[in-house]
């Protein structure tokens, strides 16, 4: 039998859809409808034939529309736009209706009369980045209707957008005729947003420019891979090449609360690269480095240098931004202001604290079903809840963690921090070799991502792979070390030394995780079982009873029990030296 071909073609789509939908529907719903059925018929429908464009499906409050060409495309979206723009003058705020829209050009399936793809699919995720009025299209649609349209466009960066693989570059069309409104600074983003400013050479050979040109654009595509953050484009960002740093300005422009800077001087074979991130709001400091290295491989090195300021400005930047958040009203918070503050919960680390993380974490997914962060972490803190001991049985706690991991994953397959939540969840429930692959997925769709390293750690120590294990974690240590969030990874680094047999080392790093978080069970296991094989029976005794303390049921039997160890000798040394140490069986 024959198998049926696939068919293909490459086309320019249009996503649209209403702003501010449900609101208006539930302010008055037949209203609404009438309004709408009313553009469709006397405004968009004539629009589209106009510009040959072809209405494959209305979606309830959107609609998908297929054309042969960009610049039609782009030409009826503008038109769309201003043709609303000026309809919404005659009417009341209360009845008027906006539109974002998107524009993509792609490959995409045919079935029947509809279409799929990810050529639709990107023009999907372009609709949910343009401003009420606005259009947002792709950097494949830009470079077909470059020079042939009387608009313009601003540069929007690159963006990581939900299911896509590859980060999408997106401009802003600025076209006078979409909007009445004279041109102003470019509001910031829903998300943190940066722009990596060209290093400067300071070297007298101006032969090096390319190595500082190197870093900036490296530095561009790293940050590009943390889904959370808008990164400006590199184009925009090198025109201010060569020029006084005006923060103020820059933020204006570009529309950025963020700006990372930097120089480089190479002396023989030295070189010294100065880093630092500001907050353009404010013209603030918000963390700056300086990397002193020998240039013995060139490419190694700018790789060695990216990996280490990428890995550090993304939790600086969330730190900063959790800052933010907490200077906030109440009832001016969003979706990520309430994710922010159950992150800041979160690092804490009590039972009251996560309980109100997961409390924000409800509330943001209320507000934004989609936020696969914010239903990553909520997992993250159902397996602590489960972990510590603050549900029983704690089975109930892992599998609600789980639930919530796996719906992270569904909503954002590409999205690191879901990955990894999904990881730490599987490596916690004793299913070790596939919480690996799971985490070294995460790292390959962020090579800099510190948290992954350490649940890739984790999995590995508690698989018997303990030098394999420490350098994940010593990974994780070195690109995230002021990251709370990982504290837990001195759990995975102290039990590895004890299984070395190295006892000081394994107390050495279980102290530094509970000088982070007291209530860092697993460095009080670890310590109680370092002191018992070095016969300190009254150091080991005071750790079993800091155990006892916050877990009161914590036993030589719920030891066996515990699922991570999937190596029965690693858990037999601990029950042995645990018993030792004087935990009641």
């Amino acid at each position: 039998m024959t198998k049926q071909r696939v068919q293909r073609r490459l086309a320019a789509i249009m996503s649209a859809d209403v702003v501010g939908y449900s609101r208006l529907m539930g302010a008055d719903e037949t209203g609404t409808l009438s309004a709408l059925k009313e553009l469709r018929r006397n405004l968009i429908s004539p629009i589209l034939t106009e510009y040959r464009g072809r209405l494959v499906k209305l979606m309830g409050d959107g609609a998908l529309i297929e054309f042969a060409s960009a610049v039609d495309a782009v030409e009826c979206a503008v038109c769309i736009q201003r043709r609303v723009a000026e309809r919404n003058l005659a009417m009341p705020d209360s009845a008027s209706i906006s539109f974002r829209i998107g524009v993509n050009v792609g490959d995409i399936i045919i079935d029947g009369e509809d279409i799929y793809g990810d050529g639709v699919n990107v023009a999907a995720r372009l609709e949910k980045l343009a401003d009420p009025g606005g259009i947002c299209i792709s950097g494949m649609a830009f470079d077909q209707v470059k020079g042939k349209l009387d608009a313009g466009f601003q540069d929007f960066g690159t963006h990581q957008v939900r299911n896509i693989a590859d980060p999408v570059r997106t401009y802003r069309v600025v076209a006078a005729s979409v909007s009445s409104q004279p041109a102003g600074p470019i509001p910031l983003p829903a998300k943190p947003s940066i722009a990596v400013l060209p290093f400067d050479n300071m070297s007298d050979d101006h032969a090096q420019e390319y190595f500082s040109d190197g870093i900036s654009e490296d530095l561009t595509t790293a940050l590009s891979r943390f889904e959370w953050l808008f990164v400006i484009a590199r184009n925009s960002a090198f025109t201010y090449k060569g020029k006084a740093v005006d923060v103020k300005k820059i933020r204006r422009e570009l529309g950025v609360r963020y700006i990372l800077e930097g120089s480089v001087r190479r002396a023989g074979d030295r070189v010294r690269i100065n880093a630092q991130l500001i907050d353009a709001e404010s013209d603030r400091h918000v963390w700056a480095q300086r990397y002193d290295r020998k240039m013995d491989d060139l490419f190694e090195l700018q790789d060695d240098i990216v990996a280490s300021i990428a890995s550090v400005v993304g939790p600086e930047i969330t730190l900063a931004e959790i800052e933010r958040a907490r200077g906030k009203r109440p009832d001016d918070l969003g979706a990520w202001d309430h994710y922010l503050r159950a992150i800041a919960a979160y690092h804490r680390m009590t039972k009251q604290d996560v309980e109100a993380a997961i409390a924000d974490l409800r509330r943001a997914i209320e507000i934004d079903p989609d936020f696969a962060n914010a239903h990553a972490l909520l997992g993250q803190c159902h397996v602590h809840i489960g972990l510590r001991g603050w549900i029983r049985p704690a089975r109930l706690a892992f599998e609600e963690a789980r639930r919530w991991a796996e719906k992270a994953v569904h909503l954002a397959p590409t999205n690191p921090q879901a990955n990894q939540s999904l990881a730490f969840m599987l490596a916690v429930t004793g299913e070790t070799e596939q919480a690996i692959r799971v985490a070294q997925r995460a790292i390959e769709l962020n090579s800099n991502y510190a948290e992954a390293y350490a649940v890739l750690g984790h999995a590995l120590v508690f698989r018997g792979d303990l030098e394999g294990g420490l350098a994940a974690c010593q990974r994780a240590e070195r690109g995230n070390p002021r990251d709370s969030r990982g504290t837990w990874l001195y759990d995975a680094m102290g039990h590895a030394y004890f299984f070395l047999g190295d006892y000081e080392k394994a107390i050495d790093v279980s102290k530094k995780g509970l000088q982070q978080d007291p209530a860092l069970f697993g460095a009080l296991v670890t310590l109680a079982c370092s002191y018992a094989r070095q016969g300190r029976a009254k150091e080991a005794k005071h750790y079993v009873d800091e155990l006892l303390r916050l877990i009161p049921r914590y036993s030589l039997r719920a030891l066996r029990k515990n699922p991570m160890f999937v190596d029965p000798k690693m858990a037999d040394d601990l029950v042995e030296c645990m018993r030792l140490a004087g935990l009641p069986d």
